[in-house]
């Protein structure tokens, strides 16, 4: 075997403090006091590091774009500090439409820094553009624009091409970032610029500077350039005219030159990031003493003492040492404040690096391929990977990749076309348009102002650790129980399982039971005691965030994704069409008998239940059914068990006073055919309720039905709960959602004679694998597949990270 170069990741020394996973992040550091004014802004850094270290998130999926009827495979990666976060375990996944709705979600099990999961669009999916967003709970305690995001567009299958193409991109609007955050008077000062589109895209654009100099600009790469101006003193800003490439002009204003304060210079050289104090005013003797602070991921890394009145105002970093990542340049005054800020992104050779080192690849149908991946030198390697047609699969170049995301977009604000560019290689221009992407983009992971001042973010979720059940309990008086226990017995549907389990009540009435670990439902039933083993206690559950059904609020506009190629988008969608008969086939298990004579029409399963409930105009409508006493639903209440699963209807809000829209009105509301409103229905508990119909609009059975109506019945005698629920006696019922039942992804062996094989194969996700066995001897893996009728072309798309934290991608098509 031929030598295989490894480059390791090179880490700051990372203290992840005990008491993260204590679940006391909450408590102060204690520290000596600082032995000047800069010392202070040092110890209030390593402060906010030791209380709030930064988990991250990527999502791997197995495709860029997906119809209706497919499934989205991913697998979730998460990171604590820089290295594999092997102590997280839940990770929540949001699948959102373009009003922000959740049209679906899961939480799924974290291990060894890795989340395989999987959501199954139905055939009736709205298409149209979505976004998945992943996260932990500690995640939540910070600013919402550092959840992962991303942008995906679902098509109908059933169309042959995608949507028209947005008219309206004709208009730009121009940005101005004038380096270290001022414009400073008198002083030459480096701009940089970003043009976009309104749709957020980058477009060229060309033009002049209403300077004395009439100093002329053009993007360079990306919408992004620079260009350098020495403003005058004043209150009037200069302006700057600007021609898109389409030739359409505007006129925009720069932003108004300072005579007070300091700018700062950065010099990205590599090796070495020197760095310039500009004071606006030399003699100023507020400026004499400065200090620059670097930091990259919450570590100090490079701190310097200036003395302007000496002539000390430069300086330069040493970056060989220094891991790949964002590094964030602070001036500081004696004042301790922030006057000038600049970002530089250090570029190490430290990447995972993967490659192929055998092929065997088969293009005839169902014929097998094997590659085998050659990984680096490492303890461990976590790596998932996707194949699938090159040719039918459409590919969005600006889908952000493991690389990109964990060290570029999850540390700044706003958003980075095509961001994989910029770690293409290491050319100067590749640099110099980095660079570009830290002048025109801001790092806000906290506030300077605000930990100098011991200002830390409130923690609202503590670090989690398996799955938690807990409430208050209160007695006949409504007071909270004083000691006492909760007995509970778990019992696991999904795998016929059950335990015992007995929870504290402490001083204040609460119980806690936490890190429990289950799939799907859990089954608990409970009976409460005080300490003088009365069972005169009522229970009360807390609701965990992610049961409440809430519209999610994401930072940046929703982005349409550039156009697909129309051949392309035609063959991916035929192809998608052609594979959901076969999935529907293999669902169905259709069985052929010989030809029989039935006069006698079927019954439903669901009629059974609805014709024992509804009468008159509820008995019949166009609508959606759904059957409760077949079901063991976990729903907090019936809103949060009908939202997504009724096209039009829009349930937002908080689940006990919720919002309700279906096509620009309320629908009218029901309870055993009786009008009723919102706070009746909020408050009723799903088991009770043993029938639910949806009427679409309009609804003719009653006042107020224009815009639909949902009608709810609760349950009579003989609907009893299903046999795998069975009552206990003197213990009542609490049902709590856990881990996700992933599915498994079908990869056909051809190898073997199977019914199912005579079936065409329509696959365009030949292979996905989100844990690939890595040999640790030979660091390799092995990787093999059966193609189908088909596919000529495949691409191999490989993503990863080491136990080290060092991040990889690999893409090669064959």
């Amino acid at each position: 075997m031929q030598v295989h170069n490894t480059k390791k990741r090179r880490h700051l020394k990372w203290m992840i403090p005990a008491t993260l996973l204590a679940g006391v992040m909450g408590a102060v550091a204690i520290m000596p006091p600082p032995a000047d004014w800069s010392d202070h802004l040092v110890q209030a850094l390593q402060q906010y590091n030791n209380r709030f270290p930064q988990e991250k998130v990527f999502l791997h999926l197995d495709k860029d774009y997906y119809a209706a009827g497919e499934t989205i495979w991913f697998k979730g990666y998460v990171t604590l500090q820089g290295l594999p976060s092997t102590q997280a375990t839940n990770l929540y996944v949001e699948l959102l439409d373009k009003n922000n709705n959740i049209v679906q979600k899961k939480l799924f099990a974290v291990f060894n820094a890795g989340a395989p999961g999987n959501f199954e669009l139905p055939e009736a999916q709205k298409p149209g553009v979505y976004q998945l967003r992943a996260y932990t709970a500690w995640m939540l305690n910070f600013d919402p624009a550092f959840t992962y995001t991303r942008t995906i567009e679902i098509f109908d299958p059933a169309k042959k091409g995608g949507p028209a193409a947005d008219s309206t991109a004709a208009d730009f609007s121009v940005q101005f970032f004038p380096e270290g955050g001022n414009l400073i008077a008198g002083q030459p000062n480096t701009v940089a610029f970003k043009a976009i589109d309104n749709n957020g895209y980058p477009i060229e654009v060309t033009g002049t500077i209403k300077d004395p100099k009439n100093t002329a600009i053009k993007s360079i790469h990306d919408g992004m350039g620079t260009f350098e101006v020495t403003p005058t003193a004043g209150p009037d800003a200069y302006q700057a005219v600007v021609k898109s490439a389409k030739g359409q002009s505007k006129t925009f204003t720069l932003p108004v030159a300072q005579a007070t304060g300091a700018s700062l210079k950065v010099f990205n050289k590599g090796a070495r990031i020197f760095y310039q104090a500009v004071p606006a005013n030399m003699g100023d003797t507020a400026m004499n003493k400065l200090v620059v602070i670097a930091q990259m991921g919450q570590q100090l890394v490079y701190k310097a003492l200036l003395d302007v009145s000496e002539g000390r105002i430069s300086g330069f970093i040493p970056a060989d040492k220094l891991p790949s990542g964002i590094l964030q340049i602070t001036l500081f005054g004696s004042n301790g404040a922030p006057l000038a800020e600049r970002l530089s992104f250090v570029r190490s050779n430290d990447r995972m690096e993967m490659d192929i080192l055998e092929s065997d690849v088969a293009r005839e149908p169902r014929k097998k391929s094997t590659f085998v991946l050659r990984l680096p030198d490492t303890l461990q390697s976590n790596i998932s990977v996707a194949v699938t047609d090159a040719d039918a699969v459409p590919v969005d170049k600006n889908a952000a990749d493991i690389v990109s995301t964990l060290l570029l977009t999850s540390d700044i604000k706003g958003f980075v076309y095509n961001p994989n560019w910029y770690f293409k290689d290491t050319n100067p221009a590749t640099l110099q348009a980095l660079d570009l992407v830290m002048m025109t983009n801001g790092w806000r992971r906290f506030s300077w102002e605000k930990i100098a001042k011991n200002e830390f973010p409130e923690i609202r979720h503590p670090y989690e650790q398996g799955v938690s059940v807990k409430g208050v309990t209160t007695g006949v008086n409504g007071r909270p129980i004083v000691g006492g226990k909760l007995d509970m017995i778990i019992k696991l549907p999904v795998d016929s399982s059950s335990m015992f389990a007995s929870a504290p009540i402490d001083e204040k009435g609460q119980f806690n039971i936490a890190n429990m670990v289950f799939p799907d439902t859990a089954y608990i039933y409970y009976q409460g005691s005080d300490a003088k083993k009365s069972k005169d206690v009522n229970v009360k559950f807390d609701i965990h965030f992610f049961d409440r059904a809430t519209q999610v609020k994401i930072p940046y506009p929703l982005r349409v994704p550039p156009a697909i190629d129309n051949n392309s988008l035609k063959l991916f969608l035929a192809t998608a069409a052609e594979s959901n008969k076969v999935n529907r086939a293999i669902n169905n298990k259709t069985v052929y008998l010989q030809e029989v004579n039935v006069n006698a029409k079927k019954i439903k399963p669901e009629e059974t239940t609805e014709k024992r409930y509804t009468s008159g105009m509820f008995s019949g409508g166009d609508g959606y059914t759904f059957d409760l006493t077949k079901e063991n639903p976990t729903a907090y209440n019936i809103f949060q068990y009908l939202q997504s699963k009724v096209a039009g209807l829009q349930i937002t809000g908080d689940l006990s006073n919720p919002a309700l829209s279906w096509r620009g009105g309320k629908p009218g509301l029901y309870l055993n055919e009786m009008q009723t409103d919102v706070s009746m229905l909020s408050t009723l508990s799903i088991n009770d309720v043993a029938l639910i119909k949806v009427f679409r609009p309009p609804f003719m059975g009653g006042f107020g039905g224009a815009n639909g109506a949902i009608a709810v019945y609760t349950k009579k005698g003989g609907d009893n709960p299903p046999a795998n629920d069975p009552s206990i006696k003197g213990f009542q019922l609490y049902k709590k959602a856990g881990y996700a039942i992933v599915k498994t992804f079908y990869s056909p062996d051809y190898s073997v004679k199977k019914e199912v094989h005579a079936l065409p194969d329509k696959r365009l996700t030949l292979y996905w694998s989100p844990n690939v066995p890595v040999d640790t001897l030979t660091h390799t893996a092995k990787v093999e597949f059966y193609n189908n009728d088909f596919s000529k072309r495949f691409r191999v798309v490989v993503q990863g990270i080491t136990d080290e934290g060092t991040v990889g991608k690999f893409e090669q098509e064959f």
